[in-house]
């Protein structure tokens, strides 16, 4: 006897939703591939080259395998459960802490904000370089970033609804500089412009060892990655979940993975790594050495700011749903979950995070005048490693919850390689900047002080998360 629909559906991960399915599995291709290109490859390229060397395709090679391995744990847990909130759902479902569910979204929400001021350091950069200002001065910069930061508040404000269409434009953006590069590289090969023997050659800052180094330039590195995990928010809109997720979404990862490593070569051998490692525009850079006087070099600039813009606002974007989705959960003060009645916008928490943007610019421009965007972008990779550690663990204790429906394994062996890998790339030992923890400090300490005077003006239990999915709209750092 035939199931009714509405069975068959939910075994194929068609569960009842609000949420129009839309996206297939090109539209799905796109949208992750679009996501995870962006901010990390466009500033971060010559602060990998600055920590390796001529080897700054190696790093990447290592943030795509830490990537694709964690990305199968994600698969098992979105075909397991083909809902919304991503990482505070799987920590919520395996462990039913309530404070840990708090943390892991609040440091979701964060790597938010430092992934948008990232962008927002490279928005300043490429603007004044693309506008003829060689050297602009580091508060020159900054201020042009605080006003974009500005402008992203405004929209943000205003209200912003991210449709497919929009995303797959932005999409082409994005990889048309990155294939654009990848031209210029070939090009400068053939004129005799590039020097390949560059890109075998190790060099390492300081008495760093080479697996120090490499391990130092992954940490920064694996900015460039982060992004595949927000596709799982995706599940509720996407047709046959459990079946089109594995493939896509590996796919995806491969396409980045093999651009980014390309990209990495192609630079090193057009610019010495020495002004590779002391630029923001990178590959900017590339393009100015590799065709001079070249007019789309140019324009290149303008290219970045697009792609880089982009993550900034969807970033800030998730950033202030997910304050105001933990102030409706009674887990925040409730003053954060306040909305525009004009807008229909989470007003307090827009200006929250903003305020909190605008300061991170400020507060390590003050502490690192060099090596800004790096120290940012490093941030965020911190705290998405630290969480992508938590959702591996969670893939092994959800191996006991047995749900009516065929889903997606992966082997064992992964999510415990994946939790390892990703708790080593947490930690001091490898040779991160300590104004990384800082700043990823100062913000979860800021979290927890919220938690507590919530806890405080709330009693008896106003820690109790109801609905996870209600935390997040679209969780998760888009690069």
């Amino acid at each position: 006897m035939t199931r009714p629909a509405a069975e068959e559906r939910a075994a194929l991960g068609e569960e009842p939703t609000e949420l129009k399915r839309v996206m297939g599995p090109k539209l799905l291709l796109l949208f992750i591939v679009g996501d995870i290109l962006g901010t990390g490859v466009y500033a971060l390229t010559g602060q990998v080259a600055a920590e390796v060397g001529g080897a700054a395709w190696a790093p990447f090679i290592v943030a795509f395998l830490i990537a694709l391995i964690t990305a199968f744990s994600y698969l098992e847990l979105v075909t397991k459960y083909p809902q919304a909130a991503g990482a505070a759902l799987y920590t919520h479902k395996a462990f039913g802490i309530h404070f840990l569910t708090f943390i892991v979204c609040f440091a979701v929400m964060c790597s938010g904000i430092t992934s948008a001021s990232t962008a927002a350091r490279a928005v300043g950069s490429n603007l004044l370089v693309g506008l003829g200002i060689d050297e602009p001065s580091t508060w020159t910069v900054v201020a042009v970033a605080l006003v974009f930061m500005a402008l992203v508040a405004a929209v943000n404000l205003r209200g912003v609804g991210e449709s497919v269409k929009a995303n797959i434009v932005l999409t082409i953006v994005e990889l048309s500089g990155l294939l654009f590069i990848i031209l210029v590289g070939i090009f400068a090969a053939i004129g005799g412009k590039a020097d390949f023997s560059r890109v075998m050659v190790f060099e390492s800052p300081g008495d760093k060892n080479a697996f120090l180094a490499v391990t130092a330039a992954t940490a920064l590195a694996f900015f460039a990655m982060v992004g595949f995990e927000d596709a799982v928010n995706m599940a509720e809109e996407t047709h046959d979940p459990v079946k089109i997720f594995p493939r896509i979404m590996i796919t995806g990862i491969g396409v980045t993975g093999v651009i980014y490593v390309l990209v990495a070569i192609f630079t090193v051998a057009i610019v010495p790594v020495g002004e590779l490692g002391a630029s923001d525009t990178p590959l900017t850079l590339v393009v100015e050495r590799a065709l001079p006087g070249f007019p789309i070099g140019s324009i290149f600039p303008f290219i970045t700011i697009f792609a880089v813009a982009n993550s900034a606002l969807i970033n800030m974007l998730m950033a202030s749903r997910l304050l105001y989705g933990m102030a409706k959960q009674k887990v925040l003060p409730p003053f954060l979950g306040r909305v525009s009645p004009r807008r229909q916008t989470p007003t307090a928490a827009i200006v929250f995070t903003t305020f909190i943007a605008l300061g991170l610019i400020v507060l390590v421009t003050l502490q690192e005048e060099s090596g800004v965007i790096a120290a940012l972008g490093g941030t965020t990779s911190l705290l998405l490693l630290a969480v992508f550690t938590i959702v591996n663990v969670a893939v092994l204790k959800l191996r006991n919850n047995i749900v009516d429906r065929k889903h997606f394994v992966a082997p064992t062996a992964l999510p415990i390689l994946g939790a390892l890998l990703c708790a080593f790339f947490v930690g001091p030992w490898t040779g991160r900047d300590p104004l990384q923890y800082q700043i990823a400090g100062w913000l979860l300490l800021i979290g927890v002080v919220l938690w507590f005077v919530t806890w405080a003006f709330n009693r008896p239990d106003p820690t109790e998360i109801t609905d996870p999915n209600a935390l997040s709209e679209r969780e998760g750092g888009v690069n």
